[in-house]
């Protein structure tokens, strides 16, 4: 039974949420500004940080079964999960500070960025994946469980935009100051207080709730039984599925998110009011996307909105470029320029967040899928697994973006306008080719998610042991607006 059988309180919806700001934390560095730091700044090859973090994911894939499986098979009068999310942060908080002040002398080499890329990666996945298993174990409702994830996007959204903000306004204010080393160091410290208050914090006030022996103690754990189980949910058709599909709409957000400084540099001359600015217009998307996931699942459900969101995204990021190699974009650098970008931006990310959460929150019904199939809930594989696809995508982004960076001959620490018109082109059109490609393969997976709400609910109510739910013939307009919003049950009897 899950832990909450009614209506979720509002006060837990925003404390398991505040959770995710580590990872947010994490995904905004990995994404937006590790690529640039090593190479730009450390005068590290490009596709030498490529390789180290592509290596870094092998190790790290061979790592991340284990604490699913290791999650799943904890067994305290704390529960499952808590133990892991009062332990990991500490560490991670350290390695975090030692991967923007790296302790080495001279230029970082290969092993040395593996060594700290392994460590923030396994350790923030004993912090995400325990946490991000509790979504099922909270409540069995379809549209609650896109509620939380809905918390749970918003404030890793939040985590990973307060750090831009105060990475343009405070740490590396200006496009110079992002080419020196100093600003970094002060990043990666901030950086590792808000994860560990974020995790630790979140575990504590979710206390109560979840401290709860699990209804039977599981069996005991082995390194076979971790990857045999790995194994078992890959021979899960839902998850598959998802796992095509996600795995390219996360390498296109990693690649989007890791190439974004060099565009924002070099394509569009960015100056400094307009780097400031930048955190503002992602909140805004996010914001939109907190609004309109939940209607969109409940026309279209999950796969389909996941889908749209995909196509939508890559419309509304490409056609910048587009008017811009058609010489049709007003001059860049200027004011009409900038607000125009961000318009488009605005919209092109509010659709990929839209996809990017909905197939995440495919997640939490495989695992009763799973559990009708072989009478046994992973959560934590699950989610490892979903842990696994994400990180390795977002490495492959980045991977995919220093190759890009690597084939258009971009010298670290070339200033803004000498970069060569012709340069400028090729990272244009090299973007587009790869942005369009993943997209498509993304839409055309996540559209076959085979798990619709009807299905998760028959299986829902069949664990209760109880006759599944009939859909309404008709419906009250009263009823249909309170169905409307997800969280109108906190206000409403």
């Amino acid at each position: 039974m899950p832990f909450v059988t009614g209506p979720l309180p509002q006060r837990l919806k925003l404390v398991h949420g505040f959770g995710a700001v580590a990872f947010g934390v994490k995904d905004s560095g990995f994404s937006f500004f590790l690529l640039p730091f090593y190479n730009l700044v450390l005068g590290v090859d490009a596709s030498t940080v490529g390789a180290a973090l592509a290596a870094a994911l092998v190790i790290d894939a061979l790592v991340d079964p284990l604490i699913g499986h290791l999650s799943d098979r904890t067994y305290t009068k704390w529960g499952r999960r808590l133990p892991w999310l009062y332990l990991a942060p500490w560490p991670l908080a350290l390695v975090w500070t030692m991967l923007w002040s790296p302790p080495f002398t001279g230029t970082p080499g290969f092993w040395d960025i593996v060594a700290l890329a392994v460590g923030v990666r396994l350790l923030l996945s004993a912090c995400e994946v325990p946490s991000v298993s509790l979504v099922p174990e909270i409540t069995d409702d379809y549209d609650d469980r896109t509620t939380l994830f809905r918390y749970r996007f918003l404030s890793g959204w939040l985590g990973g935009l307060l750090m831009m903000v105060l990475t343009f306004t405070v740490f590396l204010p200006t496009p110079q100051s992002q080419l020196q080393p100093e600003g970094y160091a002060s990043y990666g410290l901030f950086g590792a207080a808000l994860i560990a208050l974020s995790v630790i914090g979140s575990a504590a006030a979710q206390h109560r709730i979840v401290a709860q022996l699990p209804e039977r103690r599981p069996p005991p754990f082995s390194i076979t039984g971790a990857f045999a189980e790995i194994f078992d949910a890959f021979r899960e058709k839902a998850f598959v599925i998802f796992a095509l599909g996600g795995l390219a709409a996360y390498v296109l957000q990693g690649m989007t998110f890791s190439i974004t400084q060099y565009v924002n540099l070099y394509v569009w001359q960015f100056s400094e009011l307009a780097f400031q600015l930048y955190p503002a217009v992602l909140f805004l998307s996010v914001v939109l996307m907190f609004v309109i996931v939940g209607p969109l699942h409940r026309r279209w459900g999950k796969p389909k909105s996941a889908a749209l969101g995909a196509l939508v995204g890559l419309a509304f990021y490409c056609s910048p470029y587009v008017f811009y190699l058609a010489g049709a974009w007003p001059t860049v650098g200027t004011t009409a320029s900038t607000a125009l970008l961000y318009g488009f931006l605005v919209c092109a990310n509010t659709a990929s967040v839209v996809a990017i959460i909905s197939a995440t929150s495919m997640v939490a019904e495989i695992v009763e899928a799973f559990e009708e199939r072989t009478g046994q809930r992973a959560e934590g594989t699950f989610y490892a697994g979903n842990w696994l696809v994400q990180k390795c995508a977002t490495g492959g982004g980045i991977l995919l973006t220093s190759l890009i960076v690597q084939s258009i001959d971009l010298a670290p620490g070339t200033p803004q306008a000498e970069v060569a018109p012709e340069t400028v082109r090729q990272l244009v059109w090299l973007f587009m080719l790869a942005a369009t490609v993943l997209a498509s393969i993304a839409a055309f997976w996540l559209a076959r998610f085979p798990i619709s709400r009807e299905q998760h609910e028959a299986r829902v109510a069949a664990r209760r042991g109880r006759p599944a739910p009939p859909a309404p013939a008709t419906a009250d307009p009263l009823d249909q607006a309170v169905r409307a919003d997800p969280d109108a049950h906190t206000i409403t009897p």
